[in-house]
Order: C-alpha cells, then structure tokens, then sequence
C-alpha cells in the first residue's frame, strides 16, 4: 500500500493497511495506526504520532522542528488523533520542553494552509479554516470553530463551542459557548446555531445568554460578574464552566461589544 516513488524509512512504524502516495517521505520515528490515507507529497518528520482513520492531504508537513529560538533540539512529539482529517498544505510544527508536544485531537478538521505551532493543543471535533494561524501554546477546546484566516496569539485559550469570526485577530482568551468577531475581536454573543445543532435545548442555551449578560451588560468588572452569577444563578455545569475558565484565564477574556460600543 506505499508507493514505490515515496521515501519511506524502514525504522519507521506503520500499520499494513496505510496507503502511502507517490512522493511523500516518512521519517524513522514515525508511528502511523491502521486505516490511514497519506496523499502524495506529503512529509511526516520524527516524533510523528498519528491515530487511526487520519488522512493527510497533498502538500503537509506534520511534525517540522518548531519555529521558536527556545527549542534545543530536545525529543518532542506531534500527535494526531483518531479521524482526523488534515488538508492541502497543513503545518503542525512538534513540542518544545515547554509542553513536549503539540496534540490535535480526534475528529478534527484542519483545513488548508493552517499552522499549527510548537505546543499548541486542539482537543476533539475542532475545525480550524484555511489560512488559519495558531501560534505557540494555544489551547482549543472541543467543538470550537476558528474561521479562516484568523490568527491567534500565543498562549490564547479558545473555549468549548466557541466560534471566531473569520479573519479575526484573537490576542485573549474565548470563553465558552461564545462567538467572536468584529475589529478589534469581541463578545458578539453566544453560538446559539451551533449549540442547538449540537443538542443543547433552549433552556440551557437561555441559561448560557444569562451568564453573559450578567458579564458584559451589567456594568460590572469581571471579577463582581462572577461573583454575582455564583450566588444569583443556578448552578449548571454550563455556568460553572465558563466561570471557571474564566478564573483560569491567564490572558483575561475578550471584551463585549454592544450598539457599537465597548463594555
């Protein structure tokens, strides 16, 4: 199932079933799991770690060296989970010491053009659109969709069912269940047509509107907006979801957008 015109190491470990187009190039550390489809010209570098199902578009580069002036050379890994499908000319840079990895996870969609830098971890069913950029260390969550042709800082974290407005330039963090959009990136509300497609009824999508205008209508800092919907809302694991990602933010949130102004 590898075609005689590609470079395939012998070192490297690939279940019999793969298929291998012409012209691609396989390193020796290099574990591809049952299932597979890797189109021609196609390069898969050490430290590679792909699931089952994946396939991998003509023109990918999974697992380059990272591109950060801190990576020594130490062993790190790039890992693919099961179903994933990777597009035309997708980069997926590996791991520094920071992390040691970079990870996509299962029943993913990572479309054409994107970067995927060193550490960055995507869990399951992210869509990331063509032209995309991820730098250093960002965090996705699951069911999160970033449009194409958004770019997004170092460090960023991206919520659960979050969906980013193409072309965005995300430099905070995306809570839960919200969409992002406008110049410079904001709260537009929440992702209510993706909630619903994804099985959320109309009582918890309510309950979800809830907490946000409480965070970004009310007038209050962050900080006396989650303190107001802890004591003042019923606990649900929606709502203590995004109020502990907030808490954790790192980078602090994006900010509302409202009638045309900042909140």
């Amino acid at each position: 199932m590898i075609s005689k015109h590609s470079n395939v190491h012998s070192g490297a470990k690939i279940a019999e079933d793969v298929v291998v187009e012409s012209f691609s190039t396989i390193y020796e550390d290099v574990v591809i799991g049952p299932g597979c489809w890797i189109g021609p010209n196609v390069v898969i570098m050490n430290g590679a770690r792909i699931g089952k199902n994946v396939k991998i578009f003509p023109g990918a580069v999974i697992s380059g060296d990272p591109q950060d002036l801190k990576f020594e050379g130490e062993y790190t890994t790039a890992e693919i989970g099961d179903n994933t499908i990777i597009r035309e000319y997708v980069t997926l840079n590996k791991g520094t010491k920071a992390n040691n990895k970079t990870v996509v996870g299962k029943d993913c969609l990572i479309m054409s053009y994107v970067h995927i830098a060193h550490d960055c971890e995507l869990k399951d069913r992210v869509i990331l659109g063509s032209y995309a950029g991820l730098a250093g260390e960002v965090e996705v969550d699951s069911w999160a969709i970033v449009s194409p042709g958004s770019l997004v800082h170092q460090f960023v974290r991206i919520g659960t069912h979050v969906m980013i407005q193409g072309g965005s330039k995300v430099g905070k963090d995306v809570p839960p269940f919200s969409m992002a959009g406008r110049d410079p990136v904001s709260f537009t509300g929440i992702n209510s047509i993706g909630l619903r497609r994804r099985g959320f009824n109309n009582e918890t999508i309510y309950a979800i509107q809830e907490v946000y205008r409480i965070l970004y209508q009310r007038g209050l800092n962050i900080s006396d907006a989650l303190d107001f919907v802890e004591a003042n809302l019923p606990a649900s694991k929606e709502r203590d979801e995004i109020i502990l990602f907030i808490r954790d933010s790192k980078r602090g949130i994006i900010r509302g957008y409202f009638d045309g102004k900042d909140t």
